[in-house]
């Protein structure tokens, strides 16, 4: 089947997305499929010499091609999901897996690459490329090329079942979101806001019921556990999202026996490995450097936020007892009692803000935002999508006037989609993924990035603009921080560009770097808009909205730190699997002064862990925070738009990408190892001055 016919073979600047559909998945996989493998076998013959050039114009091209056409079909079933796309999904990764599992660790190929790190031509390559291919030499390791005879053969099918298990535990997740709705009389939604009670009565009249239909989905799930006066609503809604994908829940969604078998599967690929546990593994490639630094790193954190956080439970169930009339803090009541009490302490309410950030205008404030501190502009342009509410955008090289650069018909630097509603079919969270890396292509070709920009608010309804929670404000800062981590990279090695070749637990940095402006009064007059009156976030409203930063901080990185507990002991210790519902109330107990419900199942949907990517790696959320609030110091420091630290930012971290250690980086653009000072400060849990240069990472 050609391009013509199949758009996933098509190779033109912009992916056809619309026109992609299931059954030219597997027509497409099978040309490319084969051509990679034609790729391989020329590769590791003789003849092809051990040259990175000539490895690169043999081996990579066509291998990028597989994996970027692969990369269409996983975000379309993640955000367009039908029966026959998830077929055709399935039907093909054993398909994928078995190739990239058997690429990885080629012994042929793998010797190729140590010929070439051993020639004397390896010492007059550029660093970047020295890096990627000490790197690749290290994940062939990890990928099994030292394995011989049936240790060989049994991680490889270690490896294909984990794909399944994974993609099996995900589409449990979504599914078990997806089956669950709720009808209720709209009266029993006093107190939730009015365009949440809008899009839930649009869901009752879609599906011929009267009143209004509740879902698990987050922007009806958030609001009504905040302020639905109704306990029992509350009660009925937390119960629902507590027990899904377990046993408890539906049987068609349980998780516990694919949890079980990841666990056990990931401990004997480790084994196989030489590593005396899968947390061993894993960290292999990231900063940390054993599971006794992180489990150290995150248990200090733990400790320092454990006053502040017995502090404010208690606090929180006083307050409840005494002004709602709760004799018990039940969990369905926590998030409903602590909007009420910031209600009363700060004369601030989450939804006192919401109106001012319509989507357009926080769009608006932060693609200006993105414009003063790295020089470019972004402009929105036209693209085959998936979905009608997708929008596609350029990002293009400013002119010393800030305006776009036109000169000699300069190329975007990079293009990005935009997917911000919930819907029906698309997996529930945030995210940033790779549409397309840049790479310089043999031959001398620049390939520009494309990058997919995920996030899961409410839906424009009544006419009005989307309205966004000051959360989902600093969410998709968020998602864009890593999105130009991929956009604005400079390098032209396509396993060193952007995030790639980035240890995983700096890859927060960016993304959570860009968090920190949402809370400054210059960013926030540029990203609000009264929806009916135009007028910005009064300032009054702005130093309360900031007075309450900091509350509940104490719980909220305690929960981080259980989190990051549970995920390294599940990897770290045998014996968890099947058990690891006992694990996380054995840590609860230990560290939080909330009590967890006793059907709370929250590892049987933990998508971080099981189905993305962070297994043994949560804590690198907590870890890659104290890298930016270091980073965001310097602005702190040298003034919020100073172009100058803005320059220096892009350059030693987003451009730099994986090219060299995030370390090196970091110390690039700082100057020095990081401190932990601005991390606690940022958080309000700063409890002696003193430890103002304590290092954080340095060990």
């Amino acid at each position: 089947m050609n391009a013509a016919a199949n758009p996933l073979l098509d190779s033109g600047e912009l992916p056809d997305f619309a026109a992609m559909r299931p059954e030219h998945v597997t027509p497409a996989l099978d040309e490319l499929l084969a051509a990679a493998e034609a790729a391989l076998a020329e590769a590791v013959q003789e003849r092809t010499p051990a040259d990175y050039d000539t490895l690169a114009r043999v081996l990579d091209v066509p291998v990028e091609r597989l994996r970027r056409t692969w990369g269409h079909v996983c975000h379309l079933q993640s955000v367009a999901d039908t029966p026959a796309l998830r077929a055709a999904h399935a039907e093909n990764l054993p398909r994928i897996t078995e190739f990239s599992t058997r690429l990885a660790s080629d012994p042929r190929l793998y010797a190729k690459v140590k010929a070439l790190a051993a020639s004397p031509a390896a010492a007059a390559l550029t660093p970047a490329r020295q890096k990627v291919v000490a790197d690749t030499l290290r994940d062939f390791v990890l990928g099994g090329a030292e394995l011989q005879g049936a240790a060989r053969e049994r991680f490889a099918a270690i490896q294909e079942r984990l794909a399944e298990l994974s993609k099996r535990f995900g589409d449990h997740v979504l599914d078990a979101v997806d089956a669950w709705t709720f009808d209720v009389d709209e009266a029993r939604l006093a107190g939730v806001p009015a365009d949440v009670v809008h899009a839930a009565r649009a869901r009752a009249e879609a599906a011929g019921q009267p009143g209004c239909r509740l879902t698990l989905q987050l922007p009806c799930y958030l609001p009504v556990m905040q302020h639905a006066e109704d306990r029992a609503l509350r009660e009925a809604l937390y119960g629902a999202w507590a027990r899904r994908a377990s046993e408890l829940g539906d049987a068609r969604f349980d998780n516990s026996a694919v949890m079980r078998e990841i666990v056990q599967l990931r401990q004997e690929a480790a084994a196989l490995l030489g590593h005396a546990s899968y947390a061993h593994l894993s960290l292999v490639p990231k900063m940390a450097r054993s599971p006794d630094e992180v489990l150290a790193f995150v248990r200090d954190l733990a400790q320092r936020a454990r006053p502040f956080a017995d502090r404010e439970f208690t606090e929180l169930a006083a307050f409840a007892r005494r002004e709602l009339g709760l004799a018990t803090l039940e969990p369905w009541d926590r998030s409903f009692a602590a909007e009420r009490l910031k209600q009363q302490r700060f004369a601030f309410g989450s939804e006192e803000v919401r109106p001012y950030f319509t989507l357009p205008r926080v769009r608006e404030g932060l693609f200006e935002l993105i414009g003063r501190l790295f020089g470019v502009v972004i402009e929105e342009a036209s693209a085959p999508v998936w979905h009608d509410s997708v929008r596609f955008f350029h990002v293009r090289r400013a002119a010393p006037d800030g305006r776009k650069n036109d000169r000699d018909g300069e190329e975007p630097l990079a293009g990005f989609y935009l997917d911000l509603h919930a819907r029906a079919g698309k997996q529930a969270g945030a995210w940033m993924d790779s549409a397309r890396q840049r790479w310089r292509r043999p031959g001398g070709t620049l390939q520009r990035p494309l990058a997919h920009l995920v996030c899961n608010f409410a839906a424009p309804v009544g006419g009005q603009p989307a309205l966004l929670t000051h959360d989902d404000v600093i969410t998709l800062f968020h998602e864009f921080g890593h999105g130009l981590h991929h956009m604005l990279t400079e390098v032209d090695e396509i396993a060193a560009s952007g995030i790639s070749g980035v240890e995983w637990d700096a890859c927060e940095l960016p993304s959570q770097f860009m968090e920190n402006f949402c809370w400054e009064p210059a960013v926030l007059a540029r990203l609000s808009a009264h929806v009916d009156t135009g007028e910005p976030l009064p300032p009054a409203l702005v130093e309360r909205m900031r007075a309450a930063r900091n509350f509940h901080n104490g719980l909220t990185l305690l929960r981080h730190c259980e989190y990051g507990l549970f995920d390294m002991r599940l990897h770290l210790e045998p014996g968890h699997a099947g058990c690891e519902t006992a694990l996380a109330f054995e840590i609860a107990a230990a560290l939080s002064p909330a009590p967890a419900a006793p059907f709370l199942r929250y590892p049987h949907s933990f998508t971080h862990l099981f189905d993305g990517g962070y297994a043994a790696g949560y804590y690198g959320y907590a870890w890659a925070e104290v890298l930016s609030a270091d980073a965001f110091s310097a602005f702190e420091e040298a003034g919020l738009f100073d172009a100058a630290t803005g320059a220096r930012f892009k350059d030693a971290v987003l451009a730099s990408g994986g090219s060299r250690a995030a370390m090196a980086n970091f110390v690039a653009f700082r100057g020095r190892e990081p401190r932990l000072e601005p991390f606690l400060r940022h958080q309000g849990l700063l409890a002696d001055a003193g430890e103002a240069h304590a290092s954080a990472l340095a060990g």
